[in-house]
């Protein structure tokens, strides 16, 4: 039977509790106190002295069983989804902790909660020199979160000071190898990732427990000491692509045409070979068909051939000049200027003039006179 039913029972406190009602704390308070006197022991006389010792005994024992009970308490602690805890015990690594309530001793255990699952990030900005010797002023951000907590906590005094000094100097190595061009423009996503391989590089060399998870560089400046001269840099640069991409169009325009123009020059000596070889072998075979006409008479076909040839000479001139035989005189004939007066004397009986008709006459007569010396 429980001790607080009816009919009586054993209370909690070692002594029979024959009442109904709940038990006088006043004597539940003198029960401890007897329990921890009973533990540290008591004075042996009697009388006052005895009894201001005994007090001062169990005052001393409930102080110490607070200060046990509240020890205790302080022990406890929670680890939140987030967070790893890392024990140590008087100094030395003892065990790892996950989420949930755990309890440990005080003052002998030293607990370290870590966020672990948190993305972190650092930002930094400097100068720095390029390959090509150019200054660029470069802002960069780190994300990262803590890969392995114990040792995050345990080997290194300030591993997130690390970070930044190991940053540094992998931004500043990357970026002493690339040219000024990379780093402006294209080359950043480059230089982002070659960043991110030798920090994650020096990280793990000092033991860190970080894992870098992103690199982003933004956009790169010059100091404002040098902008109006990066400016002018950059506009030249500019200029310089301008003019290529000119040249390059009308590289793109004047060669085709040239080409053209040396094909239409090969076609056309081409045909004039062929012309020329055409013309030869029609000549020779001329020949070679006169020939066999000169043979079978020579006197007609010499007079003929020489005919032709006076023929096609006199067409190509204007002036002629005619050795008469038998004197130093020598006839002038005006082919053009009687061609003229041909044409002309033709109109003239259109007229009805007879000075025209006397002219006509004159001339008809001296051109009749000039081919019969002509003749002989």
């Amino acid at each position: 039977m429980a001790w607080n039913e009816p009919g009586g029972g054993k209370d909690p406190w070692g002594a029979n509790n024959s009442s109904d009602g709940p038990p006088d704390i006043d004597e539940a308070l003198k029960k401890i106190r007897s329990r921890i006197e009973s533990i540290f022991g008591s004075g042996g006389g009697g009388g006052k002295k005895s009894s201001g010792g005994s007090g001062n005994k169990s005052l001393v024992g409930l102080i110490l069983t607070v200060l046990i009970i509240g020890w205790s308490i302080t022990g406890f602690y929670q680890v939140d989804e987030k967070e790893q805890a890392v024990v140590l015990r008087l100094g030395k690594f003892l065990d790892t902790m996950g989420p949930g309530l755990h309890w440990n001793p005080p003052l002998v255990d030293s607990v370290t909660k870590v966020r672990v699952t948190e993305e972190r990030q650092y930002s930094s900005q400097g100068q720095m020199l390029t390959e090509d010797e150019n200054i660029v002023e470069l802002p960069l951000t780190v994300q990262y979160n803590i890969n392995d907590v114990k040792s995050f906590v345990l080997n290194v005094k300030d591993p997130e000071l690390s970070l930044r000094q190991a940053s540094d100097s992998a931004l500043r190595h990357v970026v002493g190898s690339s040219k000024l061009d990379e780093v402006v423009s294209t080359g950043r996503l480059k230089i982002g990732d070659e960043v991110q391989l030798r920090l994650q590089t020096y990280l793990d060399n000092y033991g860190t427990g970080i894992k870098v998870r992103k690199i982003n560089i933004q956009e790169a400046k010059p100091p404002s000491q040098v902008k109006a001269a990066y400016d002018d840099v950059i506009k030249a640069r500019e200029d310089k692509e301008r003019l290529v991409n000119e040249a390059q169009t009308y590289s793109n325009g004047i060669i085709p045409e040239a080409r053209g123009q040396a094909q239409r020059l090969i076609e056309e000596s081409n045909g004039y070979l062929e012309q020329v070889v055409a013309e030869a072998q029609g000549e020779s075979k001329r020949f070679e068909l006169l020939l066999s006409e000169y043979n079978k008479a020579p006197e007609v076909t010499r007079q003929r051939i020489y005919l032709d040839a006076m023929e096609e000479v006199m067409s190509s001139s204007t002036k002629v000049l005619v050795d008469v035989e038998g004197g130093n005189n020598m006839l002038y004939l005006p082919l053009d200027k009687i061609m003229q007066s041909s044409s002309s004397q033709v109109k003239l009986p259109a007229y009805g003039s007879s000075n025209s008709n006397e002219k006509y006459d004159s001339n008809s007569s001296r051109q009749n006179s000039a081919r019969s010396r002509e003749g002989r």
